[in-house]
């Protein structure tokens, strides 16, 4: 039994698991939809198909190590999550105005679809550009890779193991959202969702923008 790579799949569905801002944009757009919750972790997944590539080909390697690079990655990163934040909390506000209006429906009409395309770039460029994403896997990768073992092919392993957890684990959170709407799209509830991630969001793109290179 290969318990090295056994381990790497407890490591690898913990990391998938963590909350963080693929897990609040995909929240998010589930509360619009079902469709558009999963074409954002979809996207999600795909971003992390970036990351692996970029591992396995060694060009993560490059990115940390020119700072200058990496700096760049975080702020574009940080500035997109910024954008986010501020657009939900924009929306949270919004909502709590149509709320205060007499005559407003809630419910559906509450709700625009934005489309699955737009959706699925969300999710993608929330992953994609995730400046810790390179450090993440050029660390943790190679600890599951045995001693005298072909690295490309292990790599290559881990990384699909990586990718096939997104693929489980996004959509199934978008699905269970959607599930649980009747009660989560309720506007008080759907406001608070759509201005706490939006505080999250944009508490986390401070942070990478404004704060200092990530180790």
């Amino acid at each position: 039994m290969d318990t090295q790579l056994t381990a790497f799949v407890g490591v690898a569905a913990a990391m998938v698991a963590l909350p963080g801002a693929d897990f609040t944009v995909v929240v998010r757009n589930a509360l619009v939809s079902r469709t558009e919750g999963v074409a954002t972790a979809l996207g999600v997944a795909g971003g992390l198909l970036v990351h692996t590539a970029l591992a396995v080909a060694g060009l993560a390697a490059v990115l940390v190590a020119v700072p200058a690079l990496f700096r760049t990655v975080q702020i574009l990163g940080g500035a997109y999550v910024l954008y986010l934040g501020i657009s939900a909390l924009y929306a949270a506000r919004r909502r709590g105005a149509r709320m205060a209006e007499p005559g407003q429906e809630d419910g559906k009409s509450e709700r625009a679809a934005r489309g699955t395309g737009r959706a699925l770039r969300q999710g993608f460029l929330t992953n994609a550009l995730n400046p810790k994403a390179p450090v993440l896997f050029l660390s943790l990768l190679p600890q599951f890779v045995p001693a005298g073992a072909a690295p490309l092919p292990r790599t290559l392993l881990l990384a699909a193991i990586v990718v096939l957890m997104a693929l489980i684990w996004f959509p199934a959170v978008a699905l269970l959202v959607d599930r649980l709407g009747r009660w989560l799209r309720r506007p008080r509830t759907a406001r608070a969702i759509e201005g706490g991630s939006g505080a999250a969001l944009t508490a986390l793109g401070l942070v990478l923008v404004t704060g200092p290179l990530l180790p």
